[in-house]
Parts: structure tokens; C-alpha cells; sequence
């Protein structure tokens, strides 16, 4: 059976071309990435009803279970966002938070990066109703698709931290944290896998 996030959440691996950003970037040929290998890399996700955000029972439920206290709202698009070209080009710098990224797409679309295990860059494409979770520590980057529109509300636990660590910043104690959590354990994970 197929998993409904798939409507609306499509990941892949993306070529090395230098070609614009917000092009999708499939290797050739495509080689597409599953929901379960999302997970491994600690970057979860949910399909919710954008059209309800003010009181999907569901969202409340992911909300106090994860404990998601401070909500706000950012349009990505040339006509609404102050210094546009600036800021795109910023959210497109390779970078890491100490807190995890929540993001839940209300309106539009765009592509999130997310590095795999084996630092190959992998493509999260999330249009309207998507909610995704990126892991502290994990190095990723942002940028809109070709129909440069993104609604998206942004969840925090407590206080809003924005702070960008571009990389490297190996040494951050988050940064350590996703290593052991998600490379390290799954790496040894896989090594016992083959040894069985």
C-alpha cells in the first residue's frame, strides 16, 4: 500500500550540475529515496490538512507530543521576502542548527538538502501539507522550486533560535550528537546486518 506522504513528499539523490537551484536535480537515471531511509537519517515527516492548520487535531497532537511551543510564519517569494535574492542564496549555504528545523508547508513548495551518510546530497521535495523535521546537527540547505512560492509555518520548542552554523562546524555538540545517533550507530548497525 502506498503511503499517502507520497502525494505530497518526494525525495531523491541529486546530480553534481551546477545548473539552478531550484531545477530538481535528478541523477540520471533517477534514483529515488524511501520514507524508511528518511527516518534512518533522523528527518521525519507528516502529512497533515494545510487547509485546517488552525485546528487539525492532528497537528496538536505532533505539536504536544514533541513539544512544539512557538509557532510563526514565512513567505519565501520575491514579492514578500525583504532582500530576496540575499536570503535565497543564504538558505542555500550548506548549514546546521542545534535545535531541530520544523517545518510545516501551509502553501507552494520547495526542495530541503539533507546530507546522507555518505555525504551525497539528497533532494526532500515538500509541497502543500507537508510537515518535515530536520534533525539537529544534520547539515542541510533550503531553496525554492520554479514556482518560487513557499507558506511555511515554523515550530519551535520554546524560543526561536535561527542561528545558521555554515559549514563545517564538526565540533558543535549537536553536530557530534547527529553523528553518534544517525551515522556512527546506523554504520555499526549495518555492519552487524552483513555479518549475519
Amino acid at each position: 500500500m502506498q503511503d499517502d506522504r507520497a502525494e505530497i513528499i518526494q525525495a531523491w539523490y541529486m546530480d553534481d550540475s551546477d545548473e539552478d537551484q531550484r531545477l530538481p536535480h535528478h541523477r540520471n537515471p533517477k534514483e529515488f529515496v524511501s520514507f524508511e531511509k528518511l527516518d534512518e537519517l533522523g528527518v521525519l515527516s507528516w502529512r497533515l490538512d494545510a487547509d485546517k492548520y488552525e485546528t487539525d487535531p492532528e497537528l496538536k497532537k505532533i505539536r504536544e507530543a514533541r513539544g512544539y511551543s512557538y509557532t510563526d510564519f514565512c513567505e519565501v517569494c520575491p514579492e514578500k521576502l525583504p532582500n530576496y535574492e540575499e536570503k535565497i542564496k543564504s538558505f542555500y549555504e550548506e548549514h546546521l542548527h542545534t535545535d531541530e528545523e520544523i517545518r510545516y508547508c501551509v502553501a507552494g513548495s520547495g526542495y530541503f538538502d539533507v546530507r546522507d551518510r555518505d555525504e551525497s546530497w539528497i533532494r526532500i521535495w515538500v509541497k502543500k501539507g507537508a510537515m518535515i523535521v530536520l534533525p539537529a546537527g544534520i547539515y542541510h540547505r533550503f531553496t525554492l522550486d520554479s514556482n518560487n512560492y513557499i507558506k511555511a509555518m515554523r515550530l519551535f520548542v520554546g524560543d526561536p533560535v535561527w542561528t545558521p552554523y555554515n559549514r563545517p562546524h564538526d565540533h558543535l555538540p549537536a553536530r557530534q550528537e547527529y553523528v553518534e545517533t544517525f551515522v556512527k550507530k546506523a554504520g555499526a548497525d549495518q555492519a552487524v546486518d552483513t555479518a549475519a
